[in-house]
């Protein structure tokens, strides 16, 4: 979620008016870029309050009180939908999409996820064997994250209201004493160090959407990316803040992490892993990679001190054998992303204006 500073202060009961130039939703409201960012930090957040949802953060960090005032376990939540299209693709399909989710928003947020819940909301008309696989495949991403699933709930609608299947997601995770991590917490001097190769999952579901051939086989990158933080945290306590970049690609989880933290964002281009395919791909349909959306990769704000070091324990674990230092929080120009390019210019990464890439997480 990007953070909007200008939400407005409502009187108890009020009932917000949207403060957009678009009177209706557009596909650009789920792109993770501005259009996101508008609905949420003008209509969601004064919508329906509070400081924990305010802060916007991939998952909510919850303290239980014992009832004398004792403080208990600190817990972690988070909820997501799933909307891929097709619903199978290389490397996955959309139920490993929504347990992987799940648990990397419990992940980068410094939890040990544990339980999960779904929701499917079937078109009538799927095919059975379709469910079964998809649940088969839920089962199998949960087995190897390490979590259960719990509860759920299961709506079917009208043939050609559904497109299959959508699945909404929620987890639970554990968040050790001790341990905050947060998106408001970066500071000048930071690096930020991201986990591997980027746009691997857009671009091959695009790749079967379009009918696009390579000669090697491109798949997602959807991974359960609890481990990997693990070793970054056990590596770094003093590790700021992890996200993952999905919808809206590194742009949308750099540019709230500079606007939330008050700080500028410097990356480096020739710095940025990116596999020939899909820089070949995104050339190929005009695409930019910063825009792509991943479902394996994380980055990490750690203080320069630690850098190195929280590289080398990324690369030996095996979801960050291609992870590389990317860039720094600067002090200059708060609130905006520059782009060292690979000519030698600079230019500002902005917020993805509309819907790149449709339909794929």
């Amino acid at each position: 979620m990007a953070v909007d500073d200008s939400r407005a202060v409502l009187p108890l009961g009020a009932c917000p008016v949207p403060q957009s130039r678009y009177e209706h939703i557009l596909l650009g409201h789920g792109s993770g870029g501005q259009l996101t960012a508008e609905l949420i930090g003008k209509l969601f957040v004064p919508g329906f309050g509070g400081d924990v949802l305010g802060a916007l953060e991939d998952a909510a960090t919850l303290s239980l009180s014992s009832g004398n005032g004792v403080h208990g376990p600190r817990l972690a939540f988070t909820t997501d939908s799933f909307v891929v299209r097709p619903l199978f693709f290389p490397g996955g399909d959309i139920g490993r999409l929504a347990v992987h989710g799940t648990v990397n928003d419990l992940a980068v947020a410094g939890a040990r996820p544990l339980f999960l819940s779904s929701a499917f909301i079937l078109e009538e008309g799927l095919p059975l064997d379709d469910l079964r696989r998809i649940v088969a495949s839920m089962r199998a991403a949960c087995a190897e994250a390490g979590v259960t699933l719990v509860t759920g709930d299961t709506k079917v609608v009208d043939r050609g209201k559904g497109d299959g299947v959508f699945i909404t997601t929620s987890g639970v995770g554990l968040v050790p004493e001790g341990r905050s991590l947060s998106i408001h917490s970066a500071r000048p001097g930071d690096r930020i160090l991201v986990s591997g190769t980027l746009g691997d999952h857009g671009i091959a579901v695009m790749s079967v959407r379009e009918g696009l051939e390579f000669e090697t086989v491109l798949e997602s990158d959807t991974a359960p990316l609890n481990g990997l933080a693990r070793t970054i945290l056990e590596t770094c306590s003093e590790t700021r803040c992890m996200r993952d970049p999905t919808r809206g690609g590194l742009s949308s989880a750099v540019n709230e992490l500079a606007s939330a933290s008050g700080v500028g964002v410097e990356l480096e281009e020739t710095a940025i892993p990116l596999r020939a395919e899909v820089r070949a791909a995104c050339e190929m349909l005009g695409l930019d990679p910063l825009y792509v959306a991943n479902e394996g990769k994380l980055i990490a704000v750690v203080p320069p001190e630690h850098a190195d070091r929280v590289l080398g324990a990324m690369r030996s674990h095996p979801l960050g054998r291609d992870s590389a230092l990317i860039g720094d929080v600067v002090a200059e120009h708060p609130g905006m992303v520059i782009l060292r390019s690979r000519v030698g210019g600079r230019r500002v990464v902005t917020l993805l204006a509309g819907e790149q890439l449709p339909r794929i997480c």
